[in-house]
């Protein structure tokens, strides 16, 4: 039986099949590349060997999701496909929920419909409210501030009810923090569209001379050197994670909320400087206003993932810089240029 993939050619879902096919897993990859590239498919026959079995299908489109249920007998699915900038979400709330709830529940529909029980979903550290306590345990309050992160909660609570009426249900969304990095081998990483939203992607656009220099919001928050603080997790260390979210989900009914961090933070600059130092290379920045709703610090309580998952982060900030550089300096403008 083969594993459901949704979003496949995504940021996180192309390197999780990645390092799934590599570990020999039987994936059917499903993606509307709204926010994708299909040169993506050949990075991943390209690392792995394999041929992705992949349709181009929109979760939205019922009728070509049910034919797609009809033709597998999928074992369980890994949800990564919806729309994930915050700003956007906020100038444009329906569109978010349009796309990431009906589309979710179609989804679920379908393997309401066709008996598959096990579901893997990305969710996001953006379902935690300003921090009560630090770190973040998945006992933490849930208070989204954003669309965004309001439809990875709300999702979470359907999961969480349906698998309430379903005893032979598992769902476990995994509630990651800041991924970054790329493939090792600077083939395949991180192709935002336009002008970054997070971080990472922002400091090498800088990096490789196509944007001028790198924002820093706010550096008079409560924190080691002023600036904001964040969990940050490799893609790759990320991608483990989802594998053995899999394995635990095809032998534990229910809805377990899992985080997925490093368990500690770094703030702006300390990702900065690391950049810098491990590459070689200088990144100018301008410190300007805060923005708002961005919180000073938080970070995961990983604890969970090692005790459930026996998962726990491999890979350091600097394999996080290092990767990222290497991809954007292969390929300054990202798959335009693969």
């Amino acid at each position: 039986m083969s594993i459901l993939v949704t979003g496949a050619t995504g940021f996180i879902g192309s390197h999780f099949c990645v390092e799934a096919l590599a570990q020999g897993l039987d994936l059917v990859l499903v993606d509307n590349f709204e926010n994708s590239s299909e040169k993506v498919l050949d990075k991943i026959e390209l690392l792995t060997g394999v041929k992705p079995d992949f349709h181009q299908v929109d979760l939205r489109d019922t009728e070509k999701l049910e034919s797609l249920f009809k033709d597998y007998s999928f074992e369980s699915v890994v949800h990564f496909a919806g729309y994930k900038a915050v700003g956007e979400s906020s100038a444009d709330p329906l569109m978010y929920y349009r796309n990431n709830i009906v589309g979710s529940l179609n989804l679920l529909e379908m393997m309401k419909r066709y008996e598959v029980n096990n579901l893997v979903f990305s969710s996001s550290a953006t379902v935690y409210s300003d921090p009560v306590f630090n770190p973040y345990t998945e006992e933490h309050r849930k208070l989204p501030i954003n669309p965004y992160g309001n439809t990875k909660s709300m999702f979470e609570d359907i999961m969480q009810d349906y698998a309430a009426a379903n005893p032979h249900f598992s769902a476990v969304p995994l509630r990651y923090f800041n991924p970054i990095g790329a493939h090792p081998s600077g083939e395949m990483g991180e192709d935002p569209k336009g002008i970054p939203n997070n971080l990472m992607p922002f400091i090498t656009k800088v990096a490789v001379g196509q944007l001028k220099e790198l924002q820093v919001f706010g550096d008079d928050y409560d924190t080691v050197d002023g600036t904001g603080v964040r969990d940050y997790i490799h893609v790759m260390d990320l991608a483990e994670g989802h594998i053995r979210a899999i394995a635990f989900a095809e032998n534990n009914t229910g809805y377990t909320p899992i985080n997925l961090g490093a368990g500690k933070g770094y703030s702006v600059l300390e990702v900065i400087k690391a950049f810098e130092q491990q590459n070689n290379t200088s990144v100018p920045y301008k410190v300007v206003a805060r923005r708002a709703g961005d919180l000073a610090q938080y970070w995961a309580d990983a604890t969970r993932a090692k005790d459930l998952l026996d998962w726990e982060t491999q890979l350091t900030i600097e394999d996080m810089v290092k990767d990222s550089w290497g991809w954007q300096k292969k390929y300054p403008n990202g798959f335009n240029d693969c």
